[in-house]
């Protein structure tokens, strides 16, 4: 078991070193590429190579997606099949082959060069046919793969996925691209679901547990238990002026103790409470109730302190 656990830890020590020594083969050419793909914004990052270069070409055209930069793979055997059709002068290529030899890639080359599409090409040979004919060479050489027998890409892939990373976050920073921008381009997942709906469209907006300040605490503590939110708005001429959660009942049972029953609702509301905007994100509701260690939070009509409705923690 103890061989097991070595093969991995060293696997994991070669490949971290693969990826550190990549800081050190950075030219400007990187400088260059961020500055060309980003003054590109109308135009598409193609991202091609064959086998495992293929699929870190997918991965890297998947990021820059997400994250800004509209991109997408072309396989190589498809493109000199017709695919390349998808290609304009306008886009830039991108070609992984850590060899710089990969025939499909060279084969590739002067079609796109002939469009004038620039192209970029992570490889790990300087020397390569790829690398001197790219218009801009990004260097993922290693010194050795995880493989025992050297022959599996495996430090040669992790490294060209980290260039590929490395172009990505540039990219973003640069774009200055926002967690909202990232939320548009992931409307399905949940961190998106909270970036981009409003409270309005996730509230509790009818039979909401609503009494005036002169309510007895009976009648308080009867409206949390039906309502079943955790919390009593405590209105006045429709305006909210307070709250009385189970919290509130608690403390003032403790402090009143033998006249708990005869006390109202204003004198063990919490006045001012804490509310957000109907049209505010539920990411913001999540934060203010985080910060303030509360589990529900009534919202207002816009421009008013109407109540409109209520959110729960864990409903978000």
């Amino acid at each position: 078991m103890e061989s097991i656990l070595e093969s991995a830890k060293k696997t994991f020590n070669v490949e971290s070193k693969a990826i550190a020594g990549l800081s050190e083969k950075l030219t400007n050419d990187f400088i260059k590429v961020v500055d060309l793909i980003n003054s590109k914004r109308e135009s598409h990052v193609i991202l091609t190579g064959m086998g495992k270069s293929g699929l870190i070409g997918k991965k890297i055209a998947s990021t820059m997606s997400s994250t800004g930069t509209p991109s997408f793979f072309l396989h190589p055997a498809e493109a000199i099949h017709g695919d390349v059709g998808m290609l304009t002068c306008h886009d830039v290529v991108i070609a992984i082959s850590y060899s710089g030899e990969t025939e499909e890639l060279i084969r590739l080359i002067p079609i796109i060069k002939k469009m004038n599409t620039k192209l970029i090409a992570i490889t790990g040979n300087s020397e390569s046919t790829l690398a001197k004919e790219a218009d801009y060479f990004l260097n993922a050489g290693v010194d050795n793969e995880a493989c025992p027998l050297q022959l599996a890409p495996t430090s040669s892939t992790t490294a060209a996925l980290a260039m590929g990373d490395a172009l990505s976050i540039a990219l973003m920073e640069m774009k200055n691209f926002t967690p909202t921008d990232f939320a548009y381009r992931h409307p399905g997942g949940s961190l998106g679901r909270r970036l981009i709906t409003k409270v309005k469209d996730v509230m509790h907006s009818e039979n909401l547990p609503v009494l005036s300040k002169d309510s007895g605490v009976k009648e308080v503590i009867s409206s949390l238990s039906k309502s079943k939110m955790g919390i009593t708005v405590i209105t006045e001429d429709e305006k909210i002026i307070g709250a009385v959660t189970d919290g509130d009942i608690c403390r003032a049972f403790d402090k009143y103790n033998g006249n708990f029953l005869s006390l109202t609702a204003e004198s063990i509301m919490t006045d001012n409470p804490k509310t957000i905007g109907q049209d505010e994100l539920i990411i913001d509701a999540e934060e203010i109730m985080q910060l303030n260690e509360i589990v529900s939070i009534i919202v207002e009509e816009k421009d008013s302190k109407k109540l409109a409705g209520i959110i729960q923690r864990h409903e978000i």
